[in-house]
This record gives structure tokens, sequence and C-alpha cells, in this order.
């Protein structure tokens, strides 16, 4: 484990050692809230609620669903880089699990994120944009449980798209497409209820859903009472099922390694 701490530890390093980069980081996020807080204010003007939410709804929604959507994504990348540049050959050689390695990898990412986008922003988005609270303790800590469920979910799946290079010369394409689809399928631009109804039905079969939308409901009350559990449960179905599924592709693409002499 303590190994598995030390990568954790190391992205940190890399992540904070470009003291420009990682504050324009800050600046981007603070931007796209300013502009997603003008532009909801515009599609408000002379409505007083669209499809029973309120302009405060919709920014405690859009806003917390920003701060979720930038968690999603994992360690994909690094890994479909290391398959392509050879590295995957040499990091399978060495004394620790490669898939575990890339977590906590993106573990350590994930809480410099936290203190460069998301911290700053919720100091803003509560100071200025009075954003709202869980209206219950329970529903605040069924939140924190779907909000992690979401990004395991979001992280399988990430790592899923990065072992495709294995298949594929280059997966940019792909994790393109991905961030696209997981934008919009995830309810991170806009609440999947405003979706025309054949579009919602479709949206609650897949993944996406799962990673923004579910935590962001709870948060909000658009999901409450039995209807939340039973959300946190389909998510947990979701999580174990990615899992399963990133191991399985895994391992078919490790014999392809040890086929070819990797």
């Amino acid at each position: 484990m303590t190994k598995y701490l030390m990568f954790a530890k190391s992205q940190m390093q890399i992540n904070t050692a470009y003291s420009a980069w990682y504050w324009a980081g800050t600046a981007s996020s603070i931007m796209r809230l300013m502009i997603m807080f003008y532009f909801w204010h515009a599609v408000y003007e002379g409505k007083d609620t669209i499809q029973n939410l309120t302009l405060q709804d919709m920014l405690t929604y859009i806003v917390v669903a920003m701060f979720i959507q930038g968690y999603v994504s994992g360690v994909g990348n690094e890994l479909a880089h290391d398959i392509r540049d050879g590295n995957i050959a040499i990091e399978l050689m060495r004394p620790y699990d490669v898939i575990f390695k890339l977590i906590f990898m993106d573990f350590g990412g994930k809480i410099t994120h936290f203190f460069r986008e998301t911290l700053p922003l919720m100091v803003i988005a509560f100071l200025f944009i009075d954003l709202s609270l869980p209206g219950s303790a329970e529903a605040a800590l069924l939140f924190l449980i779907s909000a992690a469920l979401g990004v395991w979910i979001g992280t399988f799946f990430d790592l899923m798209i990065g072992i495709i290079a294995f298949w594929t010369v280059n997966v940019w394409g792909l994790r393109v497409l991905k961030e696209g689809v997981i934008t919009f399928f995830s309810g991170a631009l806009v609440p999947i209820t405003l979706f025309p109804g054949w579009l919602e039905t479709l949206s609650s079969y897949l993944p996406f859903q799962a990673m923004v939308f579910t935590p962001v409901s709870i948060y909000t009350g658009i999901l409450e009472g039995s209807d939340a559990y039973i959300a946190v449960l389909i998510q947990l179905g979701w999580c174990l099922g990615m899992f399963l599924i990133m191991k399985l592709i895994w391992s078919q693409a490790i014999k392809k390694v040890t086929i070819f002499g990797g």
C-alpha cells in the first residue's frame, strides 16, 4: 500500500510543479463558472421556473455538476500513452499492479484538483451565487456516497477507453468523443429532466447519468426518499459492472501483449 501512496504523492508533486499552469487551471474554472452564471440568468430572463426548477435551483444544479464532472475522468489517457509508446511492457514487469498504480496516481491528481479548482469555486459559489445546501443531513451524506460512486464509475470507464489503445494506434478521437458523450448524457451540461421524453428514457439505461446526474439530483432534492436510495443502489450496480468489464478487457489486453512478446 505504501508504494501506491507514493504514486499518489508523486502525481501531486507533478501537478503542482508548474505554478503558472496550476493557477491557469484555477482561472479557467472561475471563468467557466462566470459564463454559466450569466448564461442561465439570460435563459431565465422573464421566467420564474423551467420544468419546475427556479433559477436558484438551476444554478445550484449546474455548479454542483461542475464540481463532480471535474473528477469523473481518470488516467485512461496516461495508460493509452504508455501503450502507444511501448512503456507498458516495462510497467508490466515491475513489482506492482499497473491498474492500481494508475488509480492511485489519479487519486493524487484529484487531490490537487480539489485545492486548485473545487475549493476556490466552492468559496465563490457560496459567497456570490448563494449556492443552496442539501435539504437534510441524510441527503448530504447520501450525496457524498453517490458522488464517490459516480467518480469510481467514471474512473473505470476512463480506464476502459485507455485499454482500447492495445487494439488501435491512437485513442485521441475516441477520448474526445467520450468527453462529449459524458458531458451530455451525464447531465453535467443540463439536467436530464430537461431532455425530451425518449432521450431521458435512453439516458436512464446508460451509465453516464450515474456519474453526475444522480449525485447532483440527490443534492438538489430532485431525487428524495426511497427514489434516492434506489438510485444509489443502481450506481453501485454500475460501479461493480464497470469494474468487472474493465478487468475483463484488461486481462484480454495482457494476453495480447504476451502473444506478441511484450
